[in-house]
């Protein structure tokens, strides 16, 4: 597949980006390349290469849950740019229809 600066075009108004034509001409080179590196890795035999679940074999490893620091509610609410003594105070961000 070939890349051409139409290409381009109707793919920075897809994602909204205003792309100018300097970066237009580096889109068309930077994208050409990658597509050259799709297809030769088309070309690569898998037929006996079992697919990966996950990259390492580590097993997820967690930390414990641990309480590092303790705050009081009246010290998490002292900063608080609004508040009622119980709770933070936000503005209403959605509207219920």
């Amino acid at each position: 597949m070939q890349i051409d600066k139409d290409t381009v075009a109707k793919i920075a108004h897809l994602a909204r980006l205003e792309v100018n034509e300097q970066e237009t001409d580096n889109m068309v080179t930077d994208m050409t390349k990658i597509l050259d590196f799709m297809a030769k890795l088309n070309e690569v035999d898998t037929s006996n290469v079992e697919p990966l679940i996950y990259m390492t074999k580590e097993v997820n490893t967690l930390r414990e849950d641990v309480v590092k620091q303790e705050i009081t509610h009246e010290e998490a609410l002292s900063n608080a740019p609004e508040q009622d003594g119980k709770h933070f105070l936000l503005a209403k961000v959605i509207e219920r229809k």
